[in-house]
């Protein structure tokens, strides 16, 4: 009998974000028989631990406080003060050396920046190296906090044997602003639609639905919009349409948004539900699902509402025609204020669209085969 694959995955967080979910998801569905996985995250913070694999290995780079009294705080926070400088002064050969344990045959970095900078410095020439890549890194290149510029940026990616793109919009932005044409491929993140339906069938206490209830989910992060999204709602809110908003999700701008909440009295209007480990269950309960984005890679979060049977009110970012066709699936406008606004504003004027893109969404939440998505990305390695 031949051993095992060994596999390292590296990811930044192991937080509630989208990446952090669909590698959830392909943890779930890899043999552990034919796999000997290892999971690194770069910080070290609390997670649901019930949502990962039991019989995966995970580690950390950034270490936690194990103990809480004065000396074992200030030592971690001495090390960690340490693995900081060595990342951003020492080359990735190097901090991969000393930070990463173990062989293995095959190195993913999950997601992009810190990661994909530490996997790249593996000095292991047998393992096959695959870096993912889950945003527009061109309309929001957040990995610059990562690399001292752009050239090194690039010389890492070029270490790398597979470069992951979710959308064929994320590999074309990834290529323009990286000017790499080679070793670039597409694989659409699995979604297990069995277990999303059944999660979202869980009795969770919700409030009754009195009105139209929208709902969308995400980091509170710039990223997301959400900013222009309740400047939108207070507008519609002030011309008289009668709806709820939910949003779903933790992130620096929470604060903000709080804030921006209570100053335009929109407290009865839309509610912050925070970080949610099923978020289904809420999903369900809500007439349609809102993207406000301003840059997606290939939204998690939209195919979860597709495949909830979901109408889908969208901005235009990277794969969402892939998503939703040309306003095939899902109503699709130009990615900016105004134009959500109009959007949300026809949706309400017309509320028999709810209908139509429900109707639409049944359809195309057939088409989300995980077996055979899952087969995809593992040709990458075997």
């Amino acid at each position: 009998m031949s051993s095992k694959i060994k596999i390292v995955f590296m990811i930044n967080s192991l937080y509630g974000g989208g990446a952090e979910k669909v590698l959830q998801t392909l943890l779930g569905k890899l043999d552990k028989d034919k796999y000997d996985i290892t999971l690194y995250s770069v910080l070290n913070n609390s997670f649901d631990a019930s949502i990962y694999p039991s019989d995966v290995t995970y580690r950390t780079i950034y270490q936690g406080f194990t103990k809480k009294n004065f000396l074992n705080k200030l030592l971690f926070k001495m090390l960690n003060k340490f693995i900081s400088f060595s990342y951003h002064n020492f080359s990735p050969t190097l901090f991969y050396k000393w930070f990463v344990k173990g062989t293995y045959d095959v190195e993913v970095a999950f997601i992009e920046g810190y990661s994909t900078k530490i996997i790249s410095g593996s000095t292991n020439t047998k393992s096959k190296k695959i870096a993912w890549v889950h945003i527009d890194l061109e309309a929001n290149h957040w990995t610059d906090i990562a690399y001292k510029d752009l050239k090194q940026e690039q010389i890492c990616y070029k270490k790398f044997d597979h470069i992951v793109s979710v959308s064929k919009s994320v590999q074309d932005a990834f290529s323009r602003k990286f000017d790499i044409t080679d070793r670039l491929t597409v694989r659409y993140n699995p979604v297990d639609q069995k277990k999303i339906i059944n999660k979202s069938k869980e009795k969770i206490s919700l409030p009754e639905k009195e009105i139209l209830r929208l709902v969308t989910v995400g980091r509170l992060e710039d990223q997301k919009g959400y900013d222009r999204l309740l400047s939108i709602v207070n507008r519609l809110n002030n011309e008289g349409y009668k709806f709820e908003l939910w949003i779903l999700g933790e992130g620096a701008q929470r604060e903000l948004l709080e804030t921006y909440i209570q100053k335009h009295n929109l407290d009865s209007i839309v509610t912050l539900h925070g970080f949610q480990s099923n978020p289904y269950a809420f999903i369900k309960a809500s007439d349609m699902f809102i993207c406000s984005s301003r840059s997606e890679g290939f939204s998690t979060v939209v195919t979860e509402a597709l495949i909830l049977e979901k109408p889908i009110l969208a901005t235009n970012c990277s794969g969402m025609s892939e998503l939703l066709g040309d306003n095939v699936y899902g109503l699709i406008t130009e990615n900016n204020e105004e134009a959500l606004y109009s959007g949300l504003k026809k949706i309400l004027d017309d509320q028999s669209l709810i209908e139509f893109y429900k109707e639409k969404s049944i359809k195309r939440s057939k088409d989300f085969d995980i077996e055979e998505t899952i087969h995809q990305i593992k040709t990458l390695w075997e």
